[in-house]
Parts: C-alpha cells; structure tokens; sequence
C-alpha cells in the first residue's frame, strides 16, 4: 500500500509550532520527500460489543429485528481482532484466507502432513511470500486474531476469535397484524479468518453463465467460521422453500465442516463467499445489485430437534452446500 504525503501536509504543522523557531527547517527534495512514503498499510486492533434494540426493512409492511447483540461470549466487548487494510500494488501478495497457516507451515512450526495444511501450501504459496496476489489498486482488508496463542497450535489459532450473537426475535409485521419467524436465537462460535476486497478493474465489465452482465469492479466477501454450540425457535418460516420448520425448537445447533468428502482446505470450519457489483438482468433488462458467485459449505448439526416442546430426536446435514447462485436485486 503506497500512500503519499504532500509537501504542504508536512509543511502547515512546522508552520503552527513556535516552539520550533529557532530550530533549522528546510524543505524536503523529492528524493528525501520519497523516504516517507508508507509501505505496509494499516493495522487496527478491534474490541468492539454491538447491541441493536430494533432494524426494521419498511415498506407497506415491515420486517423487524429485535434486541440484536453481538458480543464476546462472556458478554464484554467482541475482542481478540486484527484488521489488516492495504491498497495493493501491482502483483502485490498480501495475507488471504489460511495463509498464515501456510506461513507457519512453511517455517516448520506446524506439520504439512495434515491434509488441510497441505492444501494451504499449496493454494497460498506465491513465489516467496504467502497469500493472494492482487492488482494495482485493489483495496484489500483481512480479519484476523490479534493473539493466536502458540504458534504451533492450529487450535489457537482457529478458535482465537470466540463471538456470541443473541437476537431476541425476527417478526414480520403489517399494519395490524404481526407474525413472529425466529425467536430466542443464542449463537456462540468462532470467527475464521475473513477477507473483504474491492477489485479495482476500472470500467471493465463481464458476463456470468446466465447471460447477466456485471461489473469486474467488485467487493469480494470470504469467511471462515464455526458455530459450536445455538439455539433458537423457528416460529414460522422455511428453508429456501423445501423444509418447513414452522413452530420448531433446536437446540445444541453445530455449524461446521468435518463430515463428509468435502472438508479439504477449511480446517474444520463453515464457509461463505460472494461477490457484489453492479449488473444488468439479462432476462429483464433492469440495473441492480448484483451477488454472484456465492457459496456457502457446511455440516449442520441439530441434535436437540423439538415440535411442541417435546424432542423427536436428531436432524444433520452433511456436505450441505449451496453454489451456482446469482442475483439480482433492484426496486420496483
């Protein structure tokens, strides 16, 4: 990340310090004045608690969420994170996803024999350096754990991040009447390592498989994440309109990825990415928001399923992926 400093930026505080009066100024060439431009982007150290007594979508009705908190588990501020911002240079290779696994791997602190860690060596080696390449311009921002404890730990660092997300209820609302979907929702788990990028492609644009063109100047959302232990009561709704899970309570909820054939290169962890841009519809012609390219991939675990109250035993998902999906979203 390149960021310039004008010589009158410098200047105008010398100006306003007389303390500094008797002390020789001179100006600064463009060869000294090239020794101070920033190289390696900003880091910021977050502890944060989010609390949201009400956020409502409005039109002839309304959809509501009430008393949203996220918070650490113990319930002081979400803490533990590190939020690494550049803006790359041409070719720059910059930390993505699980490359500081791969990193750690590489300096023999963690054994590449583990499938996942392989994986990571692989996917994150570029040239001498570990993470993704990017283009002249990209603005790339990567969440990570402040602390990961023992560098020989894989577990530490995956579970550095712990978070808790309590939302008291999600209703649907009209003028007179009123429907509660979720309630009682308690998430805890881990944060994995997150990426948010916006492509810096200038006027470019593409085509997806279903005809839609979008901008190749886009925000590219990655995450990582485990949800080891929820609960929450499903009052009315489905489930991308297959399973109806209307007045249905879970408890011990589990969202991770260690099942099945299609856990290679997620350490465990539950993953979502998307992609968002400007498009046009091939099929209405109308302008909106894109979201593209999104995948989601998870096991799911419920092993406390209620209807009525009582448990009628266990429900699992495993290698529960959605894929090929795109959208477009615009007003009417």
């Amino acid at each position: 990340m390149k960021t310039g400093l004008q010589r009158r930026a410098l200047c105008l505080p010398l100006l306003l310090a007389p303390t500094l009066a008797s002390a020789e100024i001179q100006a600064l060439d463009d060869q000294s004045l090239s020794q101070v431009i920033g190289q390696a982007g900003v880091t910021i150290e977050l502890e944060t608690r989010i609390d949201l007594d009400r956020f409502s979508y409005i039109d002839e009705g309304s959809v509501s969420v009430y008393d949203l908190s996220l918070s650490d588990p113990d319930g002081t501020a979400l803490d533990n994170m590190k939020v690494t911002v550049d803006v790359a240079g041409d070719g720059e290779v910059l930390e993505h996803g699980f490359s500081e696994i791969a990193r750690r791997a590489n300096a023999g602190l963690i054994s590449g024999s583990n499938p996942d860690v392989a994986d990571a060596l692989d996917k994150y080696a570029v040239g001498g350096s570990f993470g993704k390449q990017f283009n002249s311009g990209d603005a790339v921002i990567h969440i990570g754990p402040t602390d990961a404890g023992d560098p020989t730990s894989m577990q530490d660092y995956l579970q550095a991040v712990d978070f808790r997300l309590a939302i008291g209820e999600v209703r649907a609302e009209g003028p007179e009447d009123s429907a509660t979907m979720f309630s009682n929702i308690q998430l805890e788990g881990y944060l994995g390592p997150t990426d948010i990028v916006v492509r810096n492609a200038g006027e470019a644009t593409r085509t997806l498989a279903n005809g839609n063109v979008v901008s190749a100047s886009e925000l590219q959302f990655d995450t990582h994440f485990e949800i080891s232990g929820g609960s929450l009561d499903w009052d009315v709704g489905n489930v991308i309109l297959l399973f109806s899970f209307a007045g249905v309570g879970i408890e011990g909820l589990a969202i991770h990825n260690r099942w099945g054939d299609d856990t290679l290169g997620h350490f465990g962890m539950a993953s979502a990415t998307a992609k968002l841009s400007n498009g046009t519809s091939a099929d209405s012609g109308k302008e909106g928001l894109s979201i593209h390219d999104v995948e989601f991939r998870a096991d799911i675990d419920m092993p406390v399923f209620k209807v009525g109250g009582t448990s009628i035993g266990t429900v699992q998902f495993e290698d529960f992926v959605i894929s090929n999906t795109n959208m477009m979203v615009y007003g009417h």
